[in-house]
C-alpha cells in the first residue's frame, strides 16, 4: 500500500479534505458528527496526519520547548509534569531540552530547538543572554521564565515572592530564639537564590541579627553536603540554617544526623524553600516555604497563550506569595508549638 493520504480519508468518510483537515487542527470548528466519521475512516486507513508538514503549512508547529537544568531538584519534574499538562490542555506539545548555567551551552541548546520551530519557550531555571533574547524576539517566538527573573524588560517572568519567603524564614528562626543562624546558599547567578538570601538576610537586619555563617551549594546535593561539613564540623556552630532549597536541604540534614551525630531540631533547626513532596515525609518533615506550583503553572501557560495569540505583548514580572510551611525540622516559636 502506498501512503494514505488525508484525500483517501476524505472520500471513505465522505467529506472534504478541509473537513479533515479541521478534525485534526487544535481549536478549529467541526461537528461531532463530522469528527467521528474522519476519525473512523483514519482508523480503518490506519492514517495519521503529518505535525511536521502541517506545521510548515501553517506557520505554527503547537510545540511549545521547554528548556531546564535541574532536574535532579525534585521541584521541577512535578512542575514539568504539570506544565506539560496545562499546555497540552491549550493544545501544545512540550519539547524538553536539558541545559546548564553556562550561557554558551545554552545557546546550543536554544539553536537546537528553535530548529524545531517552536511556537513559544518557557525557560525554567536557566538565564537567557541578550543576544539569545534578541534573536527570539525577532523570531516572534515569546519567551516566558518559570521561576527565575531577569532584568529585561522584553522578557515575561513568574516566580514564587523568594524575597518575602526569605524574610519569613528569618522571622521563624528569629521567633524561635536562634541567635546563630546560617545560610547556605544556591548558584550565585540565579535570581531565586540572589532574592532568597536578600530577603533572609534583611529579615535577620531587622530583628537586628546578620548571618553567622555562610556556605555555597550550588543548587547540588553533593556540594551541599561539603557545605554541611564545612559549617557545622568545627567548635562554634550555627544554631540553625536556611538551605536555599529543599533538595540542598536534605542533603545538610542528611550529614548533620547522619555524619556529625547532630539532632534536628533539638541542636540545630534546618529550613529549606520549595516544598517539594519528600519534605512531606516524616523522614525529613522539612520546615519550608512552599512554592506555589499550580498558580505559577497556571500564571505561565496564559502568559505564554497571551503572548502567542497577541491578547497581550506587553511583558511583566508575575510573583506569587507563598506560604510557610511549619513541619519538625525546626524548633518552633511558644506561638507555633501545639
Amino acid at each position: 500500500m502506498g501512503k494514505v493520504t488525508a484525500l483517501d480519508v476524505a472520500e471513505k468518510a465522505g467529506v472534504s479534505r478541509s473537513a479533515v483537515s479541521r478534525v485534526y487542527t487544535p481549536g478549529a470548528s467541526v461537528s461531532a458528527a463530522t469528527r467521528d466519521k474522519v476519525r473512523k475512516a483514519a482508523s480503518d486507513l490506519g492514517y495519521r496526519p503529518n505535525v511536521l508538514a502541517r506545521a510548515m503549512n501553517t506557520g505554527r508547529s503547537r510545540i511549545i520547548g521547554l528548556v531546564v537544568a535541574y532536574l535532579e531538584n525534585q521541584f521541577y519534574p512535578e512542575a514539568i509534569e504539570r506544565l506539560s499538562k496545562s499546555l497540552q490542555g491549550e493544545g501544545y506539545h512540550v519539547l524538553v531540552f536539558m541545559a546548564s548555567n553556562d550561557s554558551a551551552a545554552t545557546q546550543a541548546v536554544i539553536d537546537e530547538l528553535l530548529d524545531y520551530q517552536v511556537d513559544g519557550i518557557i525557560a525554567a531555571s536557566v538565564g537567557l543572554s541578550n543576544d539569545l533574547t534578541q534573536r527570539c524576539e525577532g523570531l516572534g517566538i515569546p519567551i516566558v521564565l518559570f521561576n527565575r527573573h531577569q532584568y529585561d524588560a522584553r522578557l515575561t517572568s513568574v516566580t514564587s515572592d523568594n524575597m518575602a519567603g526569605g524574610r519569613k524564614l528569618a522571622a521563624f528562626l528569629v521567633a524561635g530564639g536562634h541567635t546563630r543562624i546560617g545560610y547556605i546558599a544556591g548558584w550565585e547567578g540565579a535570581s531565586t537564590q540572589i532574592d532568597r538570601e536578600a530577603g533572609f538576610v534583611e529579615g535577620l537586619k531587622e530583628a537586628g541579627q546578620t548571618l553567622f555563617a555562610r556556605g555555597i551549594g550550588n543548587f547540588n546535593f553533593e556540594q551541599a553536603k561539603d557545605a554541611a561539613r564545612a559549617m557545622f564540623d568545627t567548635a562554634e556552630r550555627p544554631d540553625a540554617v536556611f538551605v536555599a532549597n529543599d533538595h540542598m536541604a536534605f542533603a545538610v540534614m542528611d550529614v548533620l544526623r547522619f555524619e556529625l551525630g547532630l539532632r534536628i531540631p533539638d541542636d540545630v533547626s534546618v529550613v529549606g524553600y520549595d516544598d517539594v513532596t519528600l519534605a512531606h515525609w516524616p523522614s525529613y518533615s522539612l520546615t519550608t516555604v512552599r512554592q506555589p506550583a499550580n498558580r505559577m503553572v497556571a500564571e505561565t501557560t496564559q502568559a505564554l497563550m497571551d503572548r502567542l495569540s497577541g491578547a497581550d505583548d506587553v511583558p511583566r514580572r508575575i510573583v506569587l506569595d507563598g506560604p510557610l510551611m511549619i513541619r519538625g525540622s525546626a524548633r518552633k516559636p511558644k506561638e507555633n508549638a501545639q
